[in-house]
């Protein structure tokens, strides 16, 4: 890209987020605000600004002749796409409140998630999904109005019998006047986010208008965003990092913003966008270090030889444009590998990549280092839904994969008793929705907010430690964070997912959900059925995954010794209640599954060396 064009609309230009989008609209009218891929054509198809605000003026006049009063919750349960950003703005700008929902969150939590903020009306993908959640919903008795977003060729009795359901199509008026902003209020209460926590129930999240605008323009003034970006967005918009950062971000910004089709077909879309920006939680790049590294161990010593050379070369170079090392004379060999190896894989993300924003969870250092050894400029960030999320992030030219960044402009961070982090920021939510005490147990008295994460800060840069909640303590006293140790074992390709247990116990263990990609090969090299359960039992198979996680953990300290494992085949799901919708797991739902596992483990004591 020869020129790059800042057109930034501030948090105080804006005033509520509706604001942000009418003044948008009336800005860059011809720029394309987003990139969609039509199922028709099979063409991607792109959308201007002056388009989307005659769309969202049509919305918006549907809405409001529903009647609902200002403060009223929708809830809008869709895939990405332009028909979220349309009711998410014609909502906000009838000041109404929105309640986002995972596409693949269980029905019980929808139905408790829409009865807890009395929904109003509800916004659905198809009549399958609507099928799904109406048994479910079919005694909610605030709910008045179900718009189901695509017709089916045939429509079903159970849905044309519903009064309250009605087709997009049928409830938009055919045309609508110009959109017209309204004089809304920064302070008032903008979206009810549930936090999938991973015990007991869902709590809302309150963000205000203003909570969102200003970690969005906070984050634009430490990170450069242009009309010519292009983000990919994947991570659902019911994410709060995707909906900020993803979403009010770059139109904040003027920038383009394009919805990858799905998760299977994103390889693909990145090709076929090539994006400049884009936003994901550590899983994916966790999944791609996972597949490289299995590519790798099936080549010959010159290959993987090249390959280690290459990504050590480029992490020097990198360490020395951080200006935290000096010239080596490999760099003279850069050139070169970057034309063999690592051009290779940065031409698979499209080619264009100059921001890679990774939060939601923790990613591994091992990880960092080898994309942006490779030339993947990773931004590791942090942050909390009660946040607005973003609480801090990585800068390019202030780069420490290890810790997840500096504070943004505006937020305070300490550390207070047990290590723990504590933040002030304009991203701070109102508090738990009907939830007083909730709201008073991680605000306190002075206006912090605890994290619940265990942090320590250098040099300006966060380092999150661990989580207090999480820490296992063994019979002996040890206390020990597992979070890091999971992350390592799951960079095995073997392994899927991990949980290491020992709460009061002599010693660690693991839980282990088995790749179904390597476990036909790993069956295979033992003699066994892989069809079979039972051969999870296997000594030998055991022992082999025992060493497997002593590997991933060579260079933590020596309380991280996994001495059983408990193997198993069935992924931990959002369907099966093990993960929560942001797919972090729900430790306590783990350990009653495998309860009995885990007692026959313990009862038979340690197993001796491997």
């Amino acid at each position: 890209m020869d020129q790059w064009t800042e057109d930034i609309i501030s948090a105080d230009n804006a005033g509520t987020l509706d604001g942000l989008f009418a003044q948008r609209v009336r800005r860059t009218p011809d720029l394309t605000a987003y990139r969609s891929f039509d199922p028709v054509s099979k063409q991607w198809q792109d959308t201007s600004w002056g388009a989307m605000g005659e769309a969202v003026a049509r919305w918006h006049s549907a809405l409001a002749a529903e009647g609902l009063q200002p403060g009223e919750r929708v809830a809008v349960h869709l895939r990405n796409s332009c028909e979220w950003v349309c009711f998410d703005q014609a909502a906000l700008g009838c000041g109404l409140v929105i309640v986002p929902l995972y596409t693949d969150d269980r029905p019980e939590n929808i139905a408790y998630i829409t009865q807890d903020a009395a929904v109003r009306v509800l916004l659905v993908q198809d009549a399958a999904s609507w099928k799904r959640l109406a048994g479910s919903l079919n005694h909610h008795e605030d709910l008045r109005r179900v718009l189901i977003l695509k017709r089916p060729d045939a429509v079903p009795e159970s849905i044309s019998a519903d009064e309250r359901v009605r087709f997009v199509d049928d409830w938009l008026p055919t045309q609508a006047g110009e959109l017209v902003a309204r004089a809304g209020d920064p302070h008032e209460l903008a979206s009810i986010v549930y936090t999938s926590g991973t015990t007991g129930r869902p709590k809302g999240v309150m963000l205000s208008h203003y909570n969102m605008l200003s970690i969005a323009h906070s984050a634009l003034t430490m990170i450069d965003c242009y009309e010519e970006d292009l983000f990919l967005s994947f991570l659902p918009l019911s994410h709060t990092l995707e909906r900020t950062a993803g979403y009010y971000l770059p139109m904040m910004a003027g920038a383009t913003v394009a919805y990858a089709r799905s998760i299977p077909q994103l390889a693909e879309d990145l090709q076929n966008i090539r994006p400049t920006v884009m936003i994901a939680v550590p899983r994916i790049f966790e999944r791609v270090f996972a597949r490289i590294q299995g590519q790798m161990d099936k080549q010959s010593g010159i290959k993987r030889g090249l390959f280690n050379l290459t990504t050590a070369v480029g992490w020097r170079r990198f360490e020395r444009q951080q200006n935290r090392a000096y010239w080596n004379p490999d760099q003279i060999l850069w050139p070169l590998l970057n034309r063999l190896v690592a051009g290779k894989v940065t031409t698979k993300l499209g080619g264009r990549l100059r921001i890679a924003v990774s939060g939601g969870a923790a990613l591994p250092v091992t990880v960092a280092k080898m994309f942006i050894g490779l030339g993947v400029p990773i931004l590791q960030g942090y942050g909390l839904t009660e946040t607005s999320p973003v609480i801090s992030v990585n800068v390019p030219d202030d780069n420490e994969p290890s810790s997840v960044g500096i504070a943004l402009n505006g937020v305070e961070a300490r550390i207070g008793d047990n290590d723990e982090l504590l933040v002030k920021t304009p991203g701070m939510m109102q508090g738990y929705w009907n939830n007083h005490a909730a709201t008073a147990e991680i605000i306190d008295p002075e206006g912090w907010l605890h994290t619940g994460d265990q942090a320590r800060i250098e040099n300006g840069h966060i380092y999150i430690t661990g989580r207090i909640k999480d820490i296992l303590v063994l019979s002996n006293g040890e206390k020990i964070p597992p979070m890091d140790m999971e992350l390592a074992i799951c960079l095995d390709p073997l392994i899927d997912q991990a949980m290491v247990i020992g709460e009061g116990q002599a010693y660690l263990a693991a839980i282990l959900v088995l790749s179904p990609e390597e476990w036909p090969g790993l069956a295979q090299r033992f003699g066994l059925d892989e069809s079979l359960d039972e051969i999870l039992n296997n000594e030998k198979l055991n022992n082999h995954l025992v060493r497997a996680v002593r590997e991933r953990l060579r260079d933590f300290p020596g309380y991280a010794k996994v001495r059983r494992v408990i193997l198993t085949r069935e992924p931990w799901t959002v369907d099966n209640g093990l993960l929560t919708p942001t797919l972090k797991v729900k430790r306590a739902k783990v350990l009653e599954k495998f309860a009995t596992e885990i007692a026959s483990l313990y009862a038979s004591g340690p197993v001796g060396r491997v």
